[in-house]
């Protein structure tokens, strides 16, 4: 039996403001926007490419037993990218706040790309949850 990742919950204050960030600026897709029950939304938006997405609920109760997160509180959160050059590019066209592409040096993190799968980015959505974007050198379905 396959156990595959599909969703990740993504804790925010402003689901609309969330929803803009990550689909106007960051350039993912919007698979549903709906009102499950009067005063429960859920937001599901999906990078382009990917087989996972976030979801973003907006007076939902969380399941029997689970545990919340505060908005701002999910880091390290990583996407792979075939150019990290030009996905910088397009991220700063659209916007977003991004750190220079740095690679793992001799004596720690260095500006600039590095090797095979030594080159990344990193940027907060506005809540400050935090995501690392990392250079593959190929696409996912070529690995």
């Amino acid at each position: 039996m396959n156990w595959t990742l599909e969703v990740v919950t993504l804790p925010v204050t402003d689901v609309d403001r969330a929803k803009e960030f990550y689909v106007d600026r960051v350039g993912f897709g919007v698979d549903t926007d709906t009102e499950i029950a009067p005063g429960m939304r859920v937001v599901q938006l999906t990078p382009p490419g990917s087989r996972c997405s976030v979801t973003m609920l907006s007076g939902m109760p969380p399941s029997p037993g689970a545990k919340t997160m505060a908005p701002g509180t999910l880091h390290g959160l990583q996407l792979c990218v075939t150019d990290i050059e030009a996905a910088r590019a397009e991220l700063v066209g659209r916007g977003v706040d991004v750190s220079p592409v740095r690679h793992m040096g001799a004596g720690g993190w260095e500006d600039g790309k590095g090797d095979t799968w030594n080159s990344f980015m990193t940027f907060e959505d506005p809540d400050g949850n935090s995501w690392v974007v990392q250079e593959a050198p190929s696409e996912l379905s070529e690995r």
